[in-house]
């Protein structure tokens, strides 16, 4: 075990945070912390990192155990290239190496004893240095560097000219490089290309320390994490397994936990009815039967009642007028800056109904073309053609469709005039604002945040034609799947931008992957991609993309055989979520249901008997207290003995039908 969290807990004002938070990392474990927007994964880290106190608990590192750690924002100042800044790392094994070049400088003039001493200091640092990959890291310097997505070009950068996600992929290069125990990852993939996520994956798999990382990318978790733990309400929970069985488990525990939960609730309530019932026959036995099946419902255990799931949003996506087949059409589209051509003779159609992703690296041209298509900004050549009653609803990621100096309340609002004021809430409601919270600045509320806004005026919209940029950007996990289900129901049609390749997994019907300034088309979703990608770009560029055939023809096998061992996955994932039974054993579960039926009637008539008949000894029981106290009765003795007699078989009868009743109840 090289982590240790005990019991960490953490408010702020009055606010709790953590609250007693428990978890441990092995060596070489990848794990990952997940939990919604403000569930407290960033404040753990810092914690764990000796940013922030905590109010109380304890953080244990394994003895000598070395950690780093990448957050979010980097700010990385120094007039050094992105080359020599990632190089630096190795200033050890440099200096390692200048020693050893000295060495065998001033070895060929030295004789003796001082000879046998350098040769003695030349044999352990050469030992040393080849355990340290010497004689590999500047290839090693390059291909990180080349992994997350630098080229050749970049290397001779000034690290402060870059921008903050170039200096973030910078301090994560850095951090790699560094080999130790333990890395610390917040948010790793936010300023990375699908190619340096997929890198990164590699990377990280076979690393051969011990990773925690923070991410809402769950393809990335899918692929790296063998544990989670979840925050959930200060909570946590440790899960063995990757995000999908993370995702199963936490659905079968939430169902378990509201099985207990309402089990108990009914045997509570069925308790309660039986201490009425016992008390209504108002006698001395039958209360204190009342009584002592109330001191055992006191002494029960209550379960707290599971939370629902009220922190999500609620998307409803429903065009209110149906366009044409033809939706957009864009021929020969060009577009350059400067001598930089990012597509030339761009053309592709998209038609109603359809979900189409466009892919690609950073810096190719994406947003670029959705920008063109809204007419934000020129094309230098082509034509872009929407078809009949389309109308265009656009979601950018820089959130230039709001105004930054309104009030999320009057931003909504003023865009839909019509709409009163109860109106407008409950539409922010539906996105998390409420209270005060709505008469927040849109310039002063975080980029999640500002999503949600847009998603709510997108919402609202007439448009039967959505195009979004990057859509998922800042949205937490939870929020991410209620988006996905909302594009899959909508009857509309979408294009968007995306790096997040488990939403296109889900949504995209077809992927368009801009390469070489032009685009591959994909009918299919992002494992359908994958499987195709090597056949394609083949076909497309041949040896001009650096392929050869033979290398092509491996991938797509490769491709084929992950594909295939996901289909098994699936498989075995639907077949333990939802157990097939054979016919058989659905007869004998029916048969077995209606005895259980006859045998549930059975006991109801037999209370109904039971209770018919307490009722009338009851009422006979009263009236025989009346014939005790006439005087007719109580002076002639052989009348009294009778009633007496009488009275007492009725009280009898009357114990073992109660006993009757109770054992009838349950």
């Amino acid at each position: 075990m090289i982590l240790a969290c005990k019991n960490i807990s953490k408010s702020f004002g009055t606010t709790p945070i953590l609250d007693k938070v428990a978890f441990h990392v092995n060596e070489r474990e990848k794990v990952a912390i997940v939990g919604i927007n403000g569930a407290g994964k960033s404040t753990l880290i810092k914690i764990i990192m000796g940013e922030l106190t905590a109010d109380e608990g304890e953080i244990i590192f394994a003895k000598g155990a070395t950690v780093g750690y990448l957050a979010q924002h980097q700010d990385l100042s120094t007039d050094s290239t992105i080359y020599e800044e990632v190089l630096a790392i190795k200033s050890d094994i440099i200096k390692m190496e200048e020693t050893i070049r000295r060495l065998e400088i001033d070895m060929k003039s030295a004789t003796g004893a001082e000879l046998e001493r350098m040769l003695s200091s030349y044999s352990r640092l050469t030992h040393d240095f080849e355990l340290k990959n010497g004689y590999a890291y500047q290839s090693e310097v390059i291909g990180v560097l080349k992994g997350l997505g630098f080229t050749e070009e970049d290397f001779n950068k000034k690290v402060s000219t870059l921008s903050g996600g170039q200096k973030t992929r910078v301090a994560l290069g850095k951090l790699l490089l560094s080999t130790p125990d333990i890395i610390f990852l917040d948010e790793p993939t936010n300023h990375l290309d699908m190619e340096s996520i997929a890198w990164l994956e590699t990377f990280l798999v076979n690393y051969s320390g011990a990773v925690v990382v923070i991410a809402h990318d769950r393809y990335f978790l899918n692929k790296v994490v063998s544990k989670v733990v979840e925050l959930d309400n200060t909570k946590a929970t440790m899960f063995e397994g990757n995000y999908s069985d993370y995702a199963m488990k936490k659905e079968q525990l939430r169902e378990t936990m509201i099985r207990h939960y309402l089990n108990q609730q009914r045997e509570i309530k069925h308790q309660e009815e039986v201490i009425a019932k016992l008390r209504s026959f108002n006698r001395e036995k039958s209360i204190k039967r009342a009584e002592s099946r109330e001191k055992m419902l006191d002494k029960i255990d209550r379960l707290d009642k599971p939370v629902t799931v009220n922190d999500k949003m609620h998307i409803a996506l429903e065009p209110n007028i149906i366009s044409g087949n033809d939706v957009l059409t864009v021929t020969d589209l060009r577009k350059s800056y400067g001598s930089l051509t990012l597509f030339d003779q761009l053309n592709f159609e998209v038609k109603r109904g359809e979900k189409v992703a466009i892919i690609g690296n950073n810096g190719t041209g994406k947003t670029t073309i959705l920008k063109i298509i809204n007419q934000i900004i020129n094309a230098d050549a082509g034509d872009v053609k929407l078809g009949a009653k389309v109308f265009v609803g656009y979601y950018d990621q820089e959130h230039h469709v709001l105004n930054m100096d309104k009030t999320i309340f009057d931003e909504i609002q003023d865009t839909y005039p019509n709409m009163d004021n109860t109106r407008v809430r409950n539409i922010l409601a539906a996105f998390l604002f409420t209270g005060d919270d709505v008469f927040k600045l849109i310039k002063d509320i975080s980029g999640g945040e500002r999503g949600r806004v847009s998603l709510a005026k997108l919402m609202l919209s007439d448009a039967n034609f959505l195009i979004m940029d990057e859509p998922t950007n800042h949205l937490d996990i939870t929020s991410k799947e209620i988006l996905e289900n909302a594009i899959n129901n909508y009857t509309g049609t979408v294009l968007y931008v995306s790096h997040d390749r488990y939403f296109i997994n889900r949504t995209a019907s077809r992927i368009l992957d801009l390469t070489n300034q032009t685009f591959l088309n994909y009918i299919g979703n992002y494992d359908y991609y994958l499987e195709k990608k090597p056949e394609m770009e083949w076909r497309a560029f041949g040896n001009n993309n650096g392929y050869n055939q033979s290398d092509a023809n491996d991938n797509i096998l490769n491709g084929l055989r992950i594909n295939k061992h996901l289909d098994q996955a699936n498989k075995e994932l639907q077949t333990s979520s939802f157990p097939q039974e054979p016919v058989s054993e659905n007869k004998l579960d029916w048969q077995q249901q209606k005895e259980e039926q006859a045998k549930l009637r059975k006991r109801q008539n037999e209370l109904k008997k039971v209770e018919d008949e307490i009722t009338r000894l009851e009422a006979r029981n009263e009236e025989l207290e009346v014939l005790l106290a006439d005087s007719s009765i109580y002076t002639n003795s052989s009348k009294l003995i009778e009633v007496h007699k009488e009275k007492k078989e009725l009280e009898e009868r009357l114990e073992v039908l109660m006993e009757q009743w109770e054992e009838l109840s349950e």
